[in-house]
């Protein structure tokens, strides 16, 4: 009795406790953890969009500063992390610096030199540093040079592009809760260790059987059913829990491909009421249709899935790790013509850590017949899904069609994620066809890569052989620079250039969750409201009155055809130019805490130190919790030279837009929050006094305050 109890007391413990996030080379090579929470880690995708939400020279060459003619940055971040994820538009702002905690690295690819004559099977150089799979250029993706080399940095990391002809690109990076439990320390990139040989050759892998196989632990049952026309059959189920299913597999005969295309697959967890998967098969497994114009042996060859056409059958294979605790079944649902030959494999392993270490595998369906001008299409909204509610998890990926009709300047529109409250995007992209991994509308050429692709769609209606050929797919999968979410998460995409299209969407979206939140919001200030600021004990001697703004957040176009879509709002803030304190309520059995402030974006490259005390001393002990930097503002200077002067002078046109509000985020150590009911914070004002570009005047210079949240980040109480 006493060693139940004792094994009780154990996995209560365990489940009380974060898992290990994976970083560095581990988030690819723990690619098995790929649902487990990642409760301390927080991501972003900054880009050179258009900041007047429309779509000025296809979202490029809009930086946040010009330091030189030859420095022109669009990324700059303070504060531990690691960048996953570079996308440039072919070799154009190359050479590029990568500065990590001060120290400049230049990166280049081979176009460089003479980029009015392109260097066909080009390569990223140092070529050590970048190499195949991790870097691939437009050679291979018909348009764009991608990275998922993980870049880590300490202190800072700054990217400037040396030219700005079509200077366009967008990136990912995570920071973490100092803190958090890492599974190893964050390495800055010294510009001279290349990446893990065992993670190039894990990710060259993509297209092969990655799930574990042979015997012992490891479950495979298999079968073929005879899959009758709009009638849905039972394929699998399993009572056995708690387990993961490792792998998905189905086959079908070459000549039933278009049939199967049809096919609704769909799987239940545990008994829940809605199904987490259900979706058109061919989309799910990463293409709009198993049209397979150029007979490719791979219409699909990615890391997670898998469409492969054998001599006389089409595999479909799906390796994204799905955890359930009790049961799961899968279904198929029939098209129009019956199928009488389906094959199907699955194989499991058991699943032996606490359910609310993980999340439930969705693969989220939406048909967007009609969409609707000047508004985003919304592929995922957690507070609408499942019966709604909070959801933690993380976003890994979509798979979509964009037209059906061959049409392909709908890849205009731009990618918006927002997730936990937060009204500002996290993540801005500069294109459908830059999300998918590629440039130029991929030249119009298929193409599948472990993580991108567009696999299916011909160049355009007149060169289309047949209906099937003008359904235009593409498919982006996010491992090691997959979105975590504590909360929320709405997933959101532009079509078009001003979401003027009106090409028809169909979207599914992959991501983790369980019905819990790891995230809750704890608290909320709320500057130039006085009650609010007596309660919170605010205190900012040299503050500027409450002043009002009238603006907007940074999301599309304010108008279309003449119609307002989003109208400007009022709210209220203050400045400071030196230090401001407040209490905020947080959740002792935090394992560390965001704060979010609403500011006004007018005011440029916004930077504080932080500090962090207990709450209700006279004499606080403050100790450092890190610096809040925001760079940037609602201004920038856009750099454009005329169509085809690949080494045109950079220019210095300065924009502003229309859009001041914004919500940034700023992580505080675990050691200064846990175990405490409430938090002092106290905000120091460092200026940085950085023109837009030499010779520019400096405006002025202060830290803005409209409303500061306190999130708490939790375990979540979760029983299947």
């Amino acid at each position: 009795m006493k060693g139940i109890l004792w094994l009780c007391c154990l996995a209560a413990a365990v489940a009380a406790q974060p898992p290990p996030i994976p970083v560095g080379s581990d988030a690819y090579r723990l690619w098995d953890r790929w649902p487990y929470q990642r409760i301390g880690a927080r991501a972003y995708m900054r880009s050179t969009y258009d900041r007047s939400g429309g779509n000025e020279r296809a979202d490029a060459s809009h930086f946040l500063y010009q330091e030189a003619d030859d420095f022109n940055v669009t990324l700059d971040v303070q504060s531990p992390g690691i960048l996953y994820f570079v996308r440039y538009n072919h070799w154009h702002g190359s050479p590029w610096h990568y500065e990590v905690d001060h120290a400049d690295h230049l990166v280049q690819e081979t176009s460089t030199k003479d980029p009015v004559h392109p260097v066909e099977g080009s390569l990223f150089l140092p070529e050590r540093l970048f190499p195949s799979p991790l870097a691939v250029t437009w050679s291979e993706t018909k348009g764009a040079d991608l990275s998922w080399v993980p870049i880590g940095f300490l202190q800072s990391f700054r990217m400037a592009y040396s030219r700005t002809f079509y200077g366009t690109g967008y990136y990912i990076y995570h920071q973490f809760v100092d803190g958090a439990k890492l599974s190893q320390a964050i390495k800055p990139w010294d510009g001279k260790t290349p990446p893990d040989a065992d993670v190039l050759d894990l990710v060259s892998r993509a297209g092969s059987d990655l799930a574990p196989s042979g015997t012992g632990l490891i479950q495979e049952q298999s079968g073929r059913i005879e899959l009758a026309a709009n009638r849905t059959v039972t394929v699998w189920s399993d009572q056995h829990g708690p387990s993961m299913m490792r792998a998905l597999e189905f086959s079908i005969p070459r000549s039933q491909a278009l049939v199967f295309s049809k096919v609704r697959l769909r799987v239940t967890w545990d008994g829940r009421r809605t199904a987490s998967i259900d979706v058109p098969i061919s989309l799910f497994y990463g293409a709009g249709i198993l049209y397979n114009r150029e007979n490719r042996e791979y219409l699909v060859k990615s890391f997670p899935m898998v469409i492969r056409y054998g001599p006389d059958r089409v595999y479909l294979s799906c390796y994204f790790p799905m955890p359930f605790f009790h049961s799961a079944r899968v279904e198929l649902t029939g098209a129009d013509l019956p199928i009488p030959d389906v094959e199907w494999k699955i194989r499991s392993t058991p699943y032996r850590d606490p359910a609310n270490h993980v999340g439930y595998f969705h693969a989220t369906y939406r048909d967007h017949s009609r969409p609707e001008p000047g508004k985003d299409l919304v592929l995922l909204d957690t507070t609408q899904t499942e019966g709604g509610g909070d959801w933690s998890g993380q976003f890994v990926g979509t798979s979509f069609i964009f037209s059906d009709a061959a049409v392909l300047n709908t890849l205009e529109g731009d990618p918006r994620f927002f997730f936990d409250d937060s009204r500002t995007p996290q993540a801005q992209g500069t294109g459908t066809e830059e999300w998918g991994g590629g440039g130029d509308y991929w030249g119009g050429e298929n193409m599948t890569l472990p993580f991108a692709g567009h696999p299916t769609g011909a160049k355009n209606a007149q060169t289309a052989i047949s209906a099937e050929d003008k359904i235009e797919s593409a498919y982006r999968f996010l491992l090691a620079d997959l979105m975590p979410f504590g909360k929320n998460a709405r997933i959101q995409l532009e079509h078009g250039g001003v979401n003027e299209s009106t090409q028809h969407y169909q979207t599914v979206t992959y991501w983790y969750g369980l019905p819990a939140p790891s995230l809750i919001r704890t608290d909320e200030l709320i500057i130039g409201d006085q009650a609010s600021e007596r309660r919170h004990r605010y205190r900012s001697p040299d503050a500027s009155a409450p002043y009002e703004i009238t603006s907007r957040y940074e999301w599309g176009p304010d108008t279309i055809n003449g119609h307002e879509i989003y109208p400007a709002e009022t709210d209220r803030g203050r400045t400071t130019k030196t230090t401001s304190e407040f209490t905020l309520r947080i959740e002792p059995r935090n394992f560390g805490v965001m704060l979010r402030r609403k500011l006004d974006y007018s005011l440029p490259n916004q930077r504080a130190e932080m500090s962090v005390a207990a709450a209700g001393s006279d004499h606080p002990d403050w100790k450092p919790a890190g610096v809040w930097y925001l760079a940037g503002s609602n201004t920038c200077v856009f750099s454009s030279p005329g169509n085809q002067q690949e080494l045109g002078a950079t220019q210095h046109v300065v924009q502003t837009s229309n859009r001041r509000f914004r919500d940034d985020e700023f992580l505080l150590p675990l050691a200064l929050t846990q175990g405490r009911k409430a938090i002092r914070v106290r905000v120091k004002f460092t200026p940085v006094s950085r023109p837009l570009f030499p010779g520019y005047p400096l405006p002025e210079l202060a830290w803005s305050e409209v409303r500061y949240s306190a999130y708490s980040l939790v375990m979540p109480t979760f029983r299947p």
